[in-house]
């Protein structure tokens, strides 16, 4: 079966055969452009994207062997068929070698081209798959699942699987460790698009002079480093699932370019002049709150109602603890599937349940790792989690405390950052991971808490 996104570039001299060619291909549902020599073909690959070029070999001007080269080197994510005639099967298999999905010797019939171009539009799916996803699949294969059943997760799920069928751009907003993502995710399987590409662009990782870049791509020459053109990740992420994590860090000097493209859906290479189109869903998240940044003037209000046409908020952890021993089970399982089962003892347990969770899921999940290595048999018990020695002590000594001797939370935080730092020997990323929060939060909680190397 056909699928009308597919677009097929048909060049071919042969104005009449170019003509019956393409009538038979839109009657199948393909979207199909014709062009009479080699070098329409090339002007117009310049313009668009095609998943599927047909070039004759025998062109005025520019043959189909020089266009075959122009498209192999400039456009790898297209696939090329040639059309000879019964003189030029030699050059055909030739072609092949040189990046050639295939060819087919005229006259044929309409059902093996047919079938030729279906074959040729499978493989490109699987080639853009394996370029654009392989990373992506692997993280997602392994992925933590949205665990939990209490009323505040449920009531997120139900509104994600209503708006998921849609092409609605949906805003996730919740503090870092809720598991925005891994709601993006469900989002995205639960989609017409499942299957298609998910494209991650993480707007705080990336410096302000490599996003533009990294989003829409860069023509050769276009700075000192552009050795050869790079589509971008809008481009790879075509008729699939855009996600943009952290989207509060962009820079307005971007923000109007992707407003622009978000209304659109067109963009300009870094460098280039000519006006590419993709049809893309956008998922957008942050923990920050996008409309105090619109007040402050560091966030374009229209974009914001762009992004926000549906927006899910994730609660934090502390406000679910229902869920933490469904989520405890599951670390529990997924940290150590081969090795020794361990458990959690009901003590440890009861200590999960009464503390804050400031770092939210991606802290407990941390916690739950560190136990399992610090735990001695099969059993684990509160003192091998790694978090805060002195709230440690008030949980499982059960014992009230004199209100004069409470310290303060920002001091509980400055101890428990300067000990685990202290622990991974000053490691910051390693100390970030265990803390459930960025590198950059915790450079920035190291500046405000002055802690220094013991």
């Amino acid at each position: 079966m056909t699928h009308p996104r597919w677009k097929i570039l048909l060049a071919d001299d042969e104005a009449e055969f170019s003509v019956l060619v393409a009538e038979f291909l839109r009657h199948e549902g393909y979207d199909i452009e014709t062009v009479g020599d080699g070098v329409a073909a090339m002007n117009l690959l310049r313009q668009k994207t095609f998943e599927l070029v047909m070039l004759d070999i025998a062109m005025p001007k520019v043959d189909g062997l020089e266009v075959l080269s122009f498209v192999v080197e400039r456009y790898p994510e297209s696939e090329v068929i040639m059309l000879t005639g019964s003189n030029d099967v030699g050059t055909a298999v030739e072609c092949m070698k040189r990046g050639a999905f295939h060819y087919i010797t005229k006259p044929f019939k309409p059902d093996e081209l047919l079938q030729l171009i279906q074959r040729a539009l499978e493989h490109h799916d699987l080639k853009q798959s394996n370029s654009a996803m392989a990373s992506e699949l692997s993280r997602l294969g392994e992925r933590m699942e949205l665990i939990g059943k209490g009323k505040a997760l449920t009531a997120i799920l139900d509104l994600a699987r209503r708006v998921a069928p849609t092409d609605t751009n949906v805003l996730i907003q919740g503090a870092s460790g809720t598991g925005k993502e891994l709601l993006a995710n469900f989002i995205y399987r639960h989609s017409a698009r499942a299957g298609k590409p998910f494209v991650a662009i993480n707007c705080a990782s990336i410096p302000d002079t490599l996003i533009e870049s990294e989003l829409f791509g860069y023509e050769k020459g276009a700075f000192t480093d552009a050795r050869s053109q790079k589509q971008g990740l809008a481009e790879l992420a075509n008729n699939g699932t855009l996600f943009f994590d952290e989207v509060g860090d962009i820079s307005p000097v971007i923000q109007p370019k992707l407003l622009r493209f978000i209304q659109t859906g067109e963009f300009r290479r870094v460098g280039g002049n000519l006006t590419h189109h993709v049809d893309v869903r956008m998922i957008s998240a942050t923990n920050k709150d996008l409309q105090q940044l619109v007040e402050a003037g560091k966030f374009r209000e229209d974009l914001l109602y762009r992004l926000n046409v549906i927006t899910l908020s994730l609660p934090p952890l502390n406000d679910r603890k229902e869920d933490i021993p469904a989520l405890v089970d599951y670390f529990l399982k997924q940290k150590n599937p081969k090795g020794t089962p361990k458990h959690i003892s009901p003590e440890a347990l009861e200590f999960l349940l009464q503390y804050d969770w400031p770092g939210n899921i991606r802290e407990l999940e941390n916690v739950m790792e560190g136990s399992m290595i610090m735990a001695d048999g099969d059993i684990i018990g509160p003192d091998d989690f790694l978090l805060p020695a002195v709230l440690r002590r008030h949980r499982t000594t059960g014992h009230r405390e004199d209100p004069s001797s409470i310290v303060p939370l920002k001091e509980v935080e400055r101890k428990h950052i300067s000990r685990v730092l202290h622990h991974v020997q000053w490691n910051k990323r390693d100390a970030a991971s265990l803390l459930g929060i960025s590198l950059k939060t915790l450079y920035t909680k190291i500046a405000t808490y002055h802690i220094e190397p013991e």
